[in-house]
């Protein structure tokens, strides 16, 4: 019996930059559990149920053309102002999703991490994935309204950086992920954390060029802010994704380069604290 070996073992003892893809592909029906859930459960009990998926991203664009393109004038280089907007706030949609949704990830379940073990990183990654299910539905509802400009005569064209598409899809998800996983660390010893997310997410959406270009922000921005919103990761993540799809606004290899870097850098210190904060964090939430 003394040579028996275990077919697993547990132990509080990790690396300290530690995703473990064995464990997790081991324990991939939770995760597909866990998708299942977070799909079946936002709009359980609602009145207009998965409709809320269609709703809010066409009244936002409505509202952003209102008000932005309207009201204050700006321009979108020859794109009708309600596509440019529902472009951006489909890609922008996404992000927001996984970091607001995974940066609560050890306070809203620590019930369950603290009778069960599991790879605690299962969690926030289901996020991530279930979250694809309402992009692809909002960028079906995107590319419906561009087959209609398409169709009403109004000249736009996606550009040969579509390629890129998956890329960018993946930087948003490492974004979200990585920012979530260290806000969510924190806020199991600073719980105020969680209403300082929200007011920070509305700020942020707006100094990632999400209801304007970069040239309108260089236009009519204070250098310092011009210069701040453009050295935003969200920011180049944004523009690129308008670009390829609409062919306006700018890419540079060396912004998608850098964005890249910046997405997997904040992904793996996200990682490296969700992992030390996992240890404890029963002690403090």
């Amino acid at each position: 019996m003394a040579d028996d070996k275990w077919l697993y073992e547990i132990s509080s003892k990790k690396k300290l930059l530690d995703l473990n893809f064995r464990e997790i592909w081991r324990y991939r029906d939770l995760l597909l559990l866990f998708v299942k859930r977070d799909i079946t459960t936002v709009y359980k009990q609602t009145v207009l149920g998965p409709l809320w998926y269609f709703i809010q991203p066409l009244f936002t664009s409505v509202v952003f053309t209102l008000v932005f393109n309207n009201l204050g004038n700006i321009q979108t280089g020859g794109v009708p102002p309600f596509l440019f907007n529902l472009a951006g706030i489909t890609a922008w949609n996404y992000f927001k999703e996984c970091l607001t949704k995974t940066s609560s990830t050890f306070t809203t379940n620590q019930g369950i991490f603290g009778k069960v073990y599991f790879p605690r990183v299962i969690m926030p990654m289901s996020v991530t994935i279930s979250n694809l299910l309402k992009f692809g539905i909002q960028l079906v509802i995107l590319i419906s309204f561009y087959i209609y400009y398409r169709a009403s005569g109004v000249t736009i064209a996606p550009n040969s950086h579509l390629f890129l598409f998956p890329i960018y899809v993946f930087m948003m998800a490492l974004l979200g992920l990585g920012m979530g996983m260290i806000i969510s660390s924190f806020t199991t010893k600073y719980r105020d954390l969680n209403v300082v997310i929200g007011f920070a997410v509305s700020l942020l959406m707006y100094l990632s060029a999400v209801p304007y270009p970069v040239s309108e922000a260089r236009g009519k921005f204070p250098e310092y802010v011009a210069n701040l919103v453009e050295y935003n990761p969200l920011t180049q993540i944004i523009e690129g994704f308008r670009y390829m799809i609409l062919g306006v606004g700018t890419f540079s290899l060396a912004g998608f380069v850098y964005t890249l870097l910046i997405c997997l850098a904040l992904f793996f210190i996200g990682l490296i604290i969700f992992n030390r904060t996992e240890k404890t964090f029963i002690d403090t939430v």
